[in-house]
């Protein structure tokens, strides 16, 4: 049996590989090529484009990008198990698929075989998610060399992602991926499509660079910034901003807020004018 890509069945490769999914690594499968599919058409129109794509495991996404037209597609993956399966890939397509075997936060993207517009799309295993999206988002020089992140998360990261200002999912993570991309959920999926079943729902989310964020500012003294805010967040910005500046009422007040006022009240706009302070010294 053959599926439309003339490769066997995601169930037959994992079978015959004698492949488990590493709780270590973070692994869940995605073995549905519809919804492979589905995410790889999240990127938009792939023809002519290359793609990177983080923790392909036994290739279900990545034979989904190669049947929606990528030109080429750069798989990071860091379990040898999943090489062998990779390669029957490859050679199904040949000149399009090139294997990476390393693990994704040690990589230098920017010095990968890719060419024309790139983008990043990855079902990323739960452990590394978040750490691998921060490195991304933090990618200098700005823009960066990819024009989208289409990524599936844990539902509770990727709302974390979005989340608007006065709520509980409101912190770090949405301050720095909103301030430098424009970023939305594009669908959710339940545990029951992967393999195996995880305890949580998860979520896609699409995430594209805007070439100017604004206001400007300088992305590690905004991480400074968010982090302490965030750090504990029923603390009152005057007291958790004194482990950054020696005065933080001050300078709070200066800047038109309220230093009574908890992290999660605040505008993107206003960590980066809290920023843009600390960074003047």
């Amino acid at each position: 049996m053959t599926t439309l890509d003339g490769l066997p069945p995601l169930r037959e490769v994992i079978r015959a590989a004698g492949l488990s999914a590493k709780k270590s690594l973070g692994q869940n499968f995605l073995l549905d090529l519809n919804l492979t599919r589905r995410i790889a058409r999240a990127a938009g129109p792939l023809a002519g484009v290359s793609v990177v794509e983080v923790g392909p495991g036994p290739g279900g996404l990545t034979r989904a990008l190669l049947m929606e037209g990528a030109d080429k597609v750069v798989a990071i993956e860091r379990d040898e198990r999943c090489l062998g399966p990779l390669e029957d890939i490859a050679a199904a397509y040949p000149g399009r698929l090139e294997i990476v075997g390393a693990d994704a936060r040690e990589v230098d993207y920017q010095a990968l075989p890719i060419r024309g517009p790139a983008r990043l799309v990855a079902n990323l295993p739960y452990s590394v998610g978040t750490p691998l999206l921060i490195r991304w988002l933090k990618n200098d020089p700005w823009p960066p060399w990819f024009d989208s992140l289409v990524l599936m998360f844990q539902r509770e990261v990727a709302d974390r992602i979005v989340a608007a200002p006065g709520g509980k999912d409101y912190g770090r993570l949405a301050v720095v991926s909103q301030w430098r991309t424009d970023s939305r959920i594009v669908f959710s999926l339940p545990p029951d499509a992967f393999t195996p079943k995880p305890k949580v729902a998860s979520a896609v989310v699409k995430l594209v660079p805007r070439a100017h964020p604004e206001p400007p500012c300088d992305i590690g003294m905004l991480e400074q910034v968010t982090a302490a805010s965030f750090g504990q967040r029923r603390k009152m910005l005057r007291a958790s901003l004194k482990q950054i500046t020696p005065d933080p009422e001050k300078l709070l007040t200066e800047l038109g807020l309220d230093p009574r006022a908890r992290a999660e009240t605040l505008q993107i706009a206003d960590f980066c004018r809290i920023a843009n302070e600390l960074a003047k010294g």
